[in-house]
């Protein structure tokens, strides 16, 4: 049934419980340890290895509850459930707390105990490939710039480590923020082409006249300006990997191309003839809806399979706020290092602001509040007077969800206008100005934003406007 022995540690001082749930398990292929008392079963866990421990509450020497803190301090991350005949909400909040994986209620019903069992062991696979992607990173990425303890970047670093291994070629989805480019590199790092090229290109920053080239070189006079012979970012690649980022920006004619280059594994530089063959793994990624794009005829559907042989999907900072208070710690670090400042803590208060803010910019967001945090903060300790506007009053004046705009009826476009000036002026000033990381933060590409900031400008030069765009 099993693909690997799974090891369980049965803790009860019930004898006919015991030996007819351990029968049970042994039937399922675990391999089962039987102990008579919590004393017992924290003998057994320290004279070997287990993978998930199932103990019951009360139990006349030792109660599960001090198992479970016993089993946290050998080793925290074997699952535990626990067996009560006493079970309410409270009790299963407190034990919950203590970091048990889940509980179950006595008489214990089979099937449920095998689905808490299975759920457990897929648990633990997915931590232990995590930690050996992590080790394998080690020796050539830092690794530690990935920072996550929510369950849904488990997933993805899992998906990730399993995928890195082949040639597949892997679509990574996810706003814009989200670190999709780390989550390519980290691929490319636990590859088997670890020691070979990992070359991006950003389509989105390059002109369409230019993108071409850019992916495939050009020969000498091939268009003008081409004064010689340039190679392009698939020869740079060659036995390594091709990060394309933002490919839903790729023109259609240069789309044709890619899509040999996936089929085939050739190239021909832009004016030349020669076909060259290459080796070249292909990671892609895109905040866009390449299905609606391929419905309007302005993404091709073959490309899009032939690059989204494995797709993964990065949640928005929003949909995993357990990965907050880690990476406000790291972040917290490394720009106190940078900034020849000790660490500060960051007091609850703000936490909470931290915590319930949006992030429409996600990580990179994150990481631009805490870098202005730590150079104003002037106390022992990050507050939420050092927090940006942003963040302190993220939903306008008054708490309004709608940013200061009334949800009285009136003129559509004049209201949606004044929302996407302010939500401009809001990225803008968290940028510092700079508009490419405003774009970043807005989920929009930069030429985009370069031509609503000259529609603002436009409006407001008009003589009736009274607001101008920062």
């Amino acid at each position: 049934m099993h693909t690997a022995p799974f090891h369980i540690l049965l803790i009860d001082d019930e004898r006919a419980q015991r030996e007819s749930l351990a029968g049970f398990l042994r039937k399922q292929s675990y391999d089962v340890t039987e102990a008579a008392s919590g004393t017992e079963g924290l003998r057994a866990l320290r004279a070997a290895a287990v993978d998930l421990i199932l103990t019951d509450l009360r139990m006349p020497d030792i109660s599960g509850e001090d198992v479970l803190r016993g089993a946290r301090e050998l080793h925290p991350l074997v699952p535990v459930i626990v067996m009560t005949a006493y079970a309410s909400i409270e009790s299963a909040v407190g034990l919950m707390k203590l970091g048990a994986f889940d509980y179950v209620q006595k008489p214990v019903e089979l099937d449920e105990l095998l689905l808490l069992v299975e759920r457990a062991r897929e648990r633990s696979l997915l931590l232990s490939e995590n930690a050996m992607l992590r080790a394998q990173l080690a020796e050539r990425f830092s690794f530690d710039t990935i920072v996550s303890q929510s369950g849904e970047m488990d997933a993805v670093l899992n998906t990730a480590g399993r995928v890195a291994r082949s040639k597949a070629s892997v679509l990574i989805r996810g706003e814009s923020g989200t670190g999709k480019e780390l989550i390519a590199r980290a691929i490319h790092h636990a590859s088997p082409r670890r020691d070979a090229p990992f070359v991006t290109v950003n389509c989105a920053a390059l002109p369409d006249a230019l993108l071409e080239s850019e992916l495939f070189g050009h020969e000498k006079g091939a268009f003008t300006g081409a004064e010689r012979q340039r190679i392009g970012r698939f020869e740079q690649a060659d036995g390594g990997t091709l990060f394309i980022d933002e490919v839903g920006d790729i023109p259609l004619a240069a789309q044709v191309k890619l899509l040999r280059a996936l089929q085939f594994g050739e190239i021909e530089r832009v004016g030349g003839s020669e076909t060259l063959a290459l080796d070249v793994r292909i990671v892609a990624a895109t905040n866009r809806d390449l299905e609606a794009m391929m419905r309007d005829g302005s993404f091709r559907e073959d490309l899009y399979y032939r690059l989204n042989v494995v797709g993964i999907h990065i949640p928005p900072l929003r949909a995993r706020r357990a990965d907050i208070p880690p990476l406000v710690d790291a972040f917290v670090r490394r720009h106190a290092e940078a900034n020849g400042r000790e660490a500060l803590p960051v007091s609850r208060e703000a936490m909470d602001l931290l915590l319930r803010h949006d992030y429409p910019g996600n990580v990179r967001e994150l990481d631009n509040i805490l870098q202005h945090a730590v150079v104003l903060a002037r106390a022992g300790t990050i507050t939420t007077q050092d927090l940006p506007g942003s963040v302190r009053s993220p939903r306008g004046s008054g708490g309004r969800s709608d940013g200061g705009i009334s949800a009285e009826p009136g003129n559509l476009n004049e209201r949606v206008e004044l929302l996407e000036r302010r939500m401009i002026e809001g990225a803008l000033q968290l940028s510092s100005g700079n508009q490419v990381r405003a774009a970043e933060l807005l989920g929009i590409s930069e030429r985009t934003l370069r031509y609503k900031l000259a529609k603002l400008e436009e409006q407001a030069s008009k003589p009736d406007a009274s607001t101008r765009p920062a």
